[in-house]
């Protein structure tokens, strides 16, 4: 049990209170549980989103640059553990419950959040640590993409630019993700869908006369 836990002694001791009651320790063991039956951990790869999972479900990836720990308040707090709550939770409503992205994503932010306060550590503290290692499409560090991703998260964002710029690198034969042709295929598939067609089409009209004055005039 990593060091930050609220309860690293006596976490297997009975409850005095009802399970149902809210509490640090009961919260502790079920990260914990997940953890014992959740898939590997990969962090040898870049990932959009700073985390995200196979199409299987069977591992859980990290980006390879987010530090496994930051401290707060003379304490180092291991993040991997709270990540592999949130996409553990994320992929599970997407895969058992058929929820869409967004609506997954919310309910796990809110786990993933209640396991931080738990250890006593600031939300705002440690969003802000996460935040400094979000990559985007087009940053130079997002050069490793695992073959399986799951890009649900990115069809249901409708961030079609981002798999555009994936696709385009895969198809760059001096890109190390040309290499990635089963990506390749997939990301073909979801920009082939009509959203993503239309959302080009979209994106590719010109800025109109009016809206270019209007940039001037604030220069």
């Amino acid at each position: 049990m990593p060091a930050n836990c609220c309860h690293p002694v006596g976490a297997h001791k009975r409850l005095r209170l009802p399970d149902t009651y809210v509490s640090s320790l009961m919260l502790d063991r079920a990260l914990n549980a997940i953890a014992r039956r959740a898939g590997a951990i990969d962090r040898n790869h870049d990932i959009p989103y700073l985390a995200g999972y196979s199409t299987d479900g069977k591992r859980i990836y990290i980006d390879r640059h987010l530090p496994p720990s930051f401290l707060y308040k003379g304490r180092k707090i291991e993040v991997d553990r709270y990540l592999l709550l949130h996409e553990e939770v994320e992929k599970t409503l997407i895969d058992q419950l058929d929820l869409h992205y967004q609506h997954a994503h919310q309910i796990a932010t809110r786990a993933e959040e209640a396991a931080v306060r738990a250890d006593g550590v600031s939300w705002r503290a440690y969003d802000r640590f996460m935040q400094q290692y979000v990559k985007e499409m087009g940053d130079e560090r997002l050069t490793k993409l695992p073959g399986d991703l799951d890009l649900k998260p990115y069809r249901d964002e409708h961030d079609y630019d981002l798999m555009r710029r994936m696709k385009g690198a895969t198809e760059d034969m001096g890109h190390p993700l040309s290499k990635e042709t089963a990506l390749s295929r997939r990301l073909a598939k979801a920009l082939g869908t009509r959203a993503a067609i239309l959302e080009a089409a979209k994106a590719a009209k010109p800025v109109s006369g009016r809206a270019g004055k209007t940039g001037a005039g604030l220069v």
